[in-house]
């Protein structure tokens, strides 16, 4: 079956560089000295990216992620928990984008 996102095209995520060398290099920095070992542990780095992989909806991002959580260790309890935690976040935030709504109404409805 062909899809718009084909996930044949996730390893080549790298020729996005390809004319912009100097550009791919310095997120590649970017991109390993975020996910290096910290303040947080790569198993929860996984975790994160992949509840933000759900919210921005990238799925290529969440097909990595997915396989990136289940290397360090994550099961898919804990990988569904935060699907539901980006969930909660994202509802939020649009819910209280309504206090914009109200406010506008209130000036209008004067």
């Amino acid at each position: 079956m062909e899809t718009y996102y084909d996930p044949k095209d996730l390893p080549k995520f790298a020729s996005i560089g390809e004319e912009a060398p100097e550009l791919w290099e310095k997120f590649s920095e970017y991109y390993g000295a975020v996910f290096a070992e910290g303040a947080l542990t790569a198993r929860e780095k996984a975790l994160i990216a992949l509840a933000v992989a759900h919210a921005v909806q990238c799925p290529y991002c969440i097909d990595a992620y997915t396989q990136a959580c289940l290397e360090q260790g994550a099961n898919g309890e804990q990988m569904t928990e935060a699907v539901h935690v980006a969930a909660a976040i994202r509802g939020g935030a649009t819910l209280v984008h309504g206090v914009q709504m109200k406010k506008i109404l209130e000036k209008l409805e004067m």
